[in-house]
């Protein structure tokens, strides 16, 4: 064997997990849950329980229902490839990999990967609001495989046989695969195409509220925003603002939906929950969107001051003591909060369909909410209104604030408190089947490592290819300093990452 030969075998291993006995176990019952939970979702289905299998047949939900989580899949795993192949030069992998470098070639033109961004982000809230749709439970009585009360409560009112589901099947699997592997994962015309979709969700202007959020943090904080376009001028910036108050009154109207529909006990949280009052649904309705917000804002935060020398990170008591946690051992609990936040993120996502789907059959004797046709109600019934909320003002609003004030984000107590319990989640290895999965699809895809098409950063520097650099921008929703991974070396799913002070002491 060459040394050729050697150091290719070497680097298509170079991010494998070590098997020790406790991750062996942690694998073996998080995958006994998942393939339970699989049962579990599809029996639900075809007993009639969930409302896509109720209103239409057992099939359509089952058939709808994988085609939403392959999606997910794909959404959830380029926007790792996405984020993180911008500093490597396409030439590298223009010829290996053609498809991914029309990818590249789209998303990496002006400001595209922010418009890809925004629409992504929509698209996940949609499609997660989908799967609920088509596996969760209808109502609060609702009893398969008879299983004991206790454990009725938390796979089916709690929702964790949704929530390992969704997460392992439909976003980890390929989060880990494309961490590494960027270039074969989106090397296929359906990331192409996913691209192409969330781009046009950006353009049609429905998330363009977020802009205006942009600029106003952007004044707040008296950073500029930056951009790869020249400044828009005339039809252009007219275009532009127009879509903003258009997404303003879209945000407005869905809004108002939502909160005269939780007053009037119409949605399925009435079904599911009937003991919750219509005014507590709408406290917990906002509460659940705070904290989706902090747990997407925190995962900015959390990389923007891993670049900053531990004197700067925490200026308050709370702010200490959540820097000294996560970065303990070099980083060691970074992968732990990026897991147990996925966790927790996608448990609040289908609490919150459930607080926002409606429960109106359109032209039913109480009639539909504000009287809108019922075309409108059944389109209003697929959740896109909650979409629309959940994006922007449970998502992007706290991730742009996140990026403009870093700082104030990690002195606040309820980022401490979160940190900890997410660290619990992820401790639990509920969800660590996901790694399991990853390895069966690398193998059976045969995707490979990217250093092993392009080499490693300190390799591409040699051979006169270096990466780019690319400035910390304010108002970005990857964050600032949170352009994924350099490709080739470790990331936070892979393992500890050097912050910068441990990075200055090795260099000393």
């Amino acid at each position: 064997m060459t040394d050729a030969e050697i150091k290719k075998e070497e680097l298509a291993d170079a991010h494998d997990v070590e098997l020790t006995p406790f991750t062996i176990f942690r694998y073996t019952y998080s995958v006994i849950l998942l393939i339970f939970s699989i049962v579990l979702v599809v029996s639900l289905m075809f007993t009639g329980n969930t409302k896509l299998a109720a209103d239409a047949s057992p099939w359509a939900a089952l058939f709808v229902c994988v085609a939403a989580v392959v999606w997910l899949s794909m959404i959830e795993g380029q926007q790792a490839s996405l984020v993180g192949l911008p500093p490597v030069d396409p030439e590298l992998y223009k010829e290996t990999h053609p498809v991914t470098y029309l990818n590249a070639a789209t998303a990496f033109l002006g400001d595209n990967l922010d418009r890809y961004l925004m629409g992504r982000q929509f698209m996940v809230l949609l499609v997660v609001f989908i799967i609920n749709l088509c596996g969760a439970p209808s109502s609060g009585d609702a009893d398969v495989l008879g299983m004991p009360g206790w454990l009725k409560t938390i796979f089916l009112d709690v929702g964790l046989g949704m929530i390992i589901f969704t997460c392992q099947l439909g976003q980890l699997t390929t989060q880990v695969n494309a961490s590494h592997c960027m270039l074969d994962f989106i090397n296929n015309y359906f990331a192409l195409f996913t691209l192409y979709t969330a781009m046009c969700i950006e353009f049609s202007g429905v998330m363009h509220s977020s802009y205006l959020i942009q600029n106003v943090l952007s004044f707040a904080s008296g950073k500029p925003i930056h951009s790869n376009e020249e400044p828009k001028r005339g039809f252009t910036l007219l275009f532009f603002w127009g879509r903003v108050l258009m997404s303003l009154a879209i945000l407005g109207f869905s809004l108002a939906v939502v909160i005269s529909a939780l007053f009037q006990g119409r949605t399925m949280m009435a079904v599911k929950y009937p003991s919750v009052s219509n005014g507590a649904s709408v406290f917990l309705f906002f509460f659940l969107m705070c904290i989706v917000g902090m747990l997407e804002g925190m995962q900015i935060a959390f990389f923007a001051v891993a670049k900053l020398p531990a004197s700067e990170r925490g200026t308050t008591f709370f702010g200490r003591k959540t820097c000294d946690l996560l970065f303990k051992g070099n980083g060691q609990n970074l992968p732990g909060f990026m897991i147990g936040r996925q966790l927790t993120v996608v448990a609040s996502f289908f609490i919150v369909a459930s607080i926002t789907s409606m429960n109106i059959q359109p032209g039913n004797e109480d009639g539909n909410i504000f009287g809108v046709s019922d075309g409108a109600q059944a389109f209003l019934n697929l959740g896109f209104h909650a979409a629309v909320i959940t994006t922007i003002l449970a998502s992007i609003t706290w991730q742009l604030a996140a990026s403009a004030f870093p700082i104030a984000f990690l002195n606040n107590p309820v980022t401490y408190v979160l940190l900890v319990f997410a660290l619990f989640l992820e401790w639990t290895g509920l969800c660590a089947g996901a790694w399991v999965l990853a390895r069966v699809m690398k193998k059976a895809l045969k995707y490979e490592y990217d250093e092993v098409y392009v080499g490693t950063p300190e390799e591409r520097a040699a051979n006169n290819h270096a990466d780019k650099d690319f400035a910390d921008d304010t108002g970005k929703m990857y964050g600032g300093g949170f352009r994924g991974h350099a490709v080739g070396s470790h990331d936070a799913l892979d393992g500890p990452i050097a912050s910068k002070d441990e990075v200055e002491e090795e260099a000393v």
